[in-house]
């Protein structure tokens, strides 16, 4: 009788155990961005990281998370060589704490969700990133959700599947000329990125998605003239953006890249922009206008400070709450209101001859 009670006893400690290492195992990725004196040293956590600036500084009011860029994985299948948000980590939250922070962020007032990466097709093969979408639209009723890819994983399937919950499919283009996007790193194998972006243009039209153009201005494409092309696709907007260096990602001793070669003058961005003027939906954005005005979340749901050209993580939105963490991200409200950060931005409100 006793053996039994002593084997149950032991079955229950190794049930409690197993519970605790899964709680620890959770905390590891929240605790270890932190630059907290831990007396613990446990596999994979850090005990220092780069703390913003302004984490010093007084409680100033914190500003509205009304649009809100979350990069949930930094993994990518193409190399280009500008890339500011490298594959530092391999690190994705599990979706239902995801969709714990989504929901949080909108209790604080966001309108706006941009899920990118690295590319957030890699994940579970898109499915991750839909389920973020249809999560966001459906269960949180957010006004605009939208997504940043370089279109290379994205399927029909998908839109079959999430099209309905998705407002904006923005797609990375720098180059209408395939051997300039060879020379920038935006592909990969012999697909064609330039044809797979008019397919692209074609399903947004089918299941009535809006249809986006990112293109980063550097050295290999800035006396490029892409009016034709761009009038052609007829995207509701052309973002178009002066390459940035930020350091620890694409400058830098402890970078993955080496972007000064790409790097161009506000001067040569300039003339770019007048090469293209009479494009309707350019949306021009300089170094300046970029660095501060964009509310960036990490793949831990920190918010990334680039005021001093790196990006240093607030505490985790997971364990200080949006409010808090938010007050350290570097955010100029009214530089996101000067840039045209806010706009139509829900498709119903857009009128779109699909």
């Amino acid at each position: 009788m006793k053996l039994v009670l002593l084997a149950r006893l032991l079955s229950v400690g190794r049930a409690v155990l197993a519970a605790l290492r899964g709680r620890l195992g959770a905390l590891c990725w929240s605790l270890a961005p932190l630059s907290l004196p831990l007396s613990l040293s446990l596999p994979g956590w850090r005990d220092s990281a780069p703390r913003p600036q302004r984490e010093q500084e007084g409680d100033d009011a914190a500003p509205t998370p009304t649009s809100v860029n979350y990069h949930f994985t930094r993994q990518c299948n193409y190399k280009c060589g500008f890339c500011f948000h490298t594959a530092k980590t391999s690190f994705v939250l599990p979706l239902e704490e995801a969709k714990r922070g989504l929901a949080m962020l909108k209790e604080g007032g966001m309108e706006k969700i941009n899920f990118s990466g690295g590319e957030p097709f890699l994940q579970d093969r898109g499915e991750f990133v839909g389920k973020l979408v249809q999560f966001c639209k459906q269960e949180l009723e957010l006004p605009s959700v939208s997504i940043v890819s370089n279109g290379s994983l994205i399927r029909r399937e998908w839109f079959e599947k999430y099209g309905e919950y998705l407002d904006i499919l923005a797609i990375s283009c720098d180059s209408f000329d395939e051997d300039v996007n060879v020379l920038i790193g935006r592909r990969q194998g012999k697909k064609n990125h330039v044809e797979n972006l008019h397919k692209l243009r074609q399903w947004c039209r089918e299941y009535a998605v809006a249809f986006k153009i990112n293109s980063v201005i550097n050295r290999f494409n800035v006396e490029e003239d892409m009016n034709e092309q761009i009038k052609a696709l007829n995207p509701v907007r052309w973002k178009v953006f002066q390459c940035l260096l930020i350091e620890g990602e694409n400058s830098g001793e402890d970078a993955l890249r080496e972007a000064e070669k790409f790097v161009i003058s506000d001067e040569d961005f300039d003339r770019f922009l007048d090469r293209h003027k009479n494009v309707s939906c350019l949306v021009p954005e300089s170094n300046q206008k970029m660095r501060d005005s964009y509310l960036i979340l990490d793949e831990y749901m920190r918010f990334l400070n680039c005021r001093n050209g790196r990006k240093e993580p607030s505490k985790s939105i997971l364990d200080v709450g949006v409010e808090a963490a938010i007050k350290f991200s570097g955010f100029d409200e009214k530089m996101f209101l000067k840039r045209g950060g806010k706009y139509v931005w829900s498709k119903a409100d857009m009128k779109l001859d699909w």
